[in-house]
């Protein structure tokens, strides 16, 4: 019988399982990801050595889809802006994903040229080294906020008898709008390039 031209297991192959595993449940085990990858979980360990490195590279896979190539433009807002809403629109598919994320330490080559990438460019715009990282943990936060947002209900907040009448205006007029979460990404997106251009200034 002829072998199989291509290996039934992969780093790329168990983290793709891996990642639809957590898509759909929110979580993975290994004898789960066995079963949906049809080895036995000893055969795993071949190619990984548990499940930190698989959570590192499902980590990767998500970052993977960011596009780096705001940086020609030498505008450094808009490559801020390039890199941020590709990290949201990628992780906007994944959000079950996060909250296994930030227990690890990051880790992933894929993924930290997404941070060398900011980092050089806050650089090249005159950040210090300590406002730097304070810029990249803020946008971090925010677009992984935001990633959960989008995958939030329709209905994200239900005032009851006791909300203000000010809470449920702003309920009526805001969860109206079309792809709420989307504006609301962008829009807090530009404030704090708003803000950390200030910084930048002073």
């Amino acid at each position: 019988m002829a072998r199989p031209s291509k290996p039934k297991l992969s780093p790329d192959a168990i983290a793709a399982a891996a990642l639809a595993l957590v898509d759909k449940h929110g979580e993975f085990t290994l004898p789960q990801l066995a079963k949906a990858l049809s080895v036995t979980a000893s055969s795993i360990y071949n190619h990984v050595s548990g499940k930190d490195e698989i959570i590192e590279l499902m980590r990767g896979r998500a970052m993977s889809a960011i596009s780096l190539e705001g940086g020609a433009s030498g505008d450094w807002q808009q490559t801020v802006r390039q890199i941020a809403t590709s990290y949201w629109e990628s992780y906007s598919k994944h959000p079950r994903l996060i909250p296994l994320l930030t227990s690890h330490t990051v880790r992933n080559r894929t993924t930290l040229r997404v941070y060398d990438a900011l980092a050089e460019t806050l650089a090249q715009a005159g950040f210090p080294p300590a406002d730097r990282l304070q810029a990249i943990t803020i946008i971090d936060s925010f677009v992984l906020g935001s990633a959960l947002d989008a995958a939030a209900p329709e209905i994200v907040w239900e005032a009851d008898d006791a909300s203000s009448q000010e809470f449920k205006e702003a309920l009526d007029a805001g969860l109206q709008l079309q792809q709420r979460a989307r504006l609301a990404f962008h829009r807090g997106l530009e404030l704090i390039l708003l803000g950390l251009e200030d910084i930048r200034s002073n």
